[in-house]
């Protein structure tokens, strides 16, 4: 389907198409595309396939940290299906590996088999594997601080922290201590943080000394997180004013990023009783008061299933006892932790999922396809996923007179089914 104007001027005036759609969104473009000899105001309904082929869309990105040998790489090759070298020894990651995995959303097979779609776009998650961190990894143990840098520009973080015995599989420590292991990965996800504190903080002393108050102001906020990671102390530990987190976010410091925590178990575990590893990793979480959610999976069985067709893995979850995959399970607390959610447009094109944040406005959602959109939002025609299901689609939804036409101060709501109009 072609965009399709939403064809009348404030004058009245019937806008004319001149030639086919290119693709090409720029300025020329749109108003050759849509135009009157008396307004240059052009009015779209376009359906975001117009769009998305030029204009990545919001993906959520998170970062694997861990000690080597705890299910970090292996766990990275079931999600992904990206067979990044996995061994059984230190340092098998010689380079990050990123990869693009779908967001399993059974809501976009009921809209796909309404719409009957040319396509259908699920959200996606990053994921972003480095080397396996060991002591003294911030100062060049290992494959050293180079690897952390990496993972500055995700989202969030996901420690795998290994919560099962197996002799066959050695630790670096010795010993497996999931406790232990966390303050190792915490304490030099602190040190690394240190020396990006201290590069600005020289830099914004310099400039306070000629009178610079906002640099003065920056120096508080830099000395006040200084003086924890100085200490091996990460940033989730310590109170700082919500002016402080402004002034140190351009930093993209490791341990103000949230963090999820993928506890590597046995298959039993999963089914069965929490074991002792998981309990004591969750009691030592909760006595720091960190506000941080622990997710079980199995790296075996992650990598069991990645090997199945996909109509087959239901099945095989259901024989041991799982309602869902690991992936499904950490992306949940992936999109908790940051406050996401996501809300679907379905056109004969493509029936695709987007991602916002909970509380996004509505122009601020449909920014998300393109700015334009948000740019010159007008309004936004929504309808709840269960209307829209049960009515058939948009002929039946506007039959029923389900639709409701949304403004500039409508907040998302999870599931919301989207049809957005702008001008420019």
């Amino acid at each position: 389907m072609r965009p399709t104007p939403d064809i009348q001027s404030p004058e009245g005036i019937h806008a004319h198409r001149l030639g086919p759609f290119t693709g090409d969104t720029s300025s020329d473009s749109r108003t050759d595309y849509l135009h009157d000899s008396r307004s240059l105001l052009c009015t779209f309904s376009l359906e975001p396939s117009a769009f998305s082929s030029h204009h990545p869309f919001t993906v959520l990105s998170l970062g694997i940290v861990g000690l080597p040998n705890v299910g970090k790489s292996s766990l990275f090759n079931a999600l992904t299906a990206a067979k990044a070298e996995a061994a059984n020894y230190p340092f098998c990651t010689i380079d990050p590996n990123v990869g693009v995995v779908n967001v399993p959303d059974p809501r976009l097979d009921q809209l796909a088999a309404i719409v009957h779609p040319e396509r259908t776009v699920p959200a996606a998650v990053q994921f972003v594997d480095i080397a396996g961190l060991v002591k003294g990894a911030s100062t060049g143990e290992g494959r050293g601080n180079a690897f952390l840098s990496n993972i500055r520009e995700t989202d969030a973080i996901v420690h795998v922290v290994r919560c099962f015995d197996d002799p066959d599989v050695i630790h670096v420590d010795g010993s497996v201590d999931p406790v232990r292991d966390r303050a190792t990965i915490e304490f030099e996800l602190a040190l690394a943080d240190l020396t990006v504190v201290e590069k600005r903080l020289d830099k914004a002393k310099r400039a306070a000394k000629t009178g610079d108050k906002e640099a003065a102001a920056e120096v508080s906020s830099l000395e006040k997180a200084q003086a924890p990671l100085s200490n091996g102390q990460a940033l989730w530990h310590v109170t700082l004013s919500n002016e402080d987190r402004d002034r140190l976010k351009g930093l993209q410091l490791l341990t103000l990023k949230p963090i999820l925590y993928a506890a590597n178990v046995t298959d039993a575990e999963l089914t069965g009783t929490e074991g002792a590893y998981v309990t004591a990793l969750r009691a030592a979480i909760a006595a720091d008061h960190e506000p941080a959610q622990v997710v079980t999976f199995s790296a075996k069985i992650e990598s069991e299933l990645a090997e199945l067709p996909p109509e087959d893995r239901a099945d095989f979850l259901s024989s041991l006892g799982l309602e869902s995959a690991g992936l499904d399970r950490l992306i949940r607390g992936g999109y908790a932790l940051l406050g996401l959610q996501t809300y679907f447009t379905a056109g004969e094109k493509e029936v695709r999922a987007w991602t916002i944040k909970v509380g996004d406005t509505a122009p601020k959602a449909a920014g998300v396809i393109h700015t334009d959109f948000e740019r010159g939002f007008i309004k936004a025609d929504t309808v709840s996923l269960a209307d829209f299901v049960a009515n058939g689609g948009w002929k039946g939804v506007k039959e029923k007179g389900v639709v409701r036409s949304e403004g500039k101060e409508y907040v998302m709501q999870d599931g919301d089914v989207v049809l957005f109009k702008f001008n420019v």
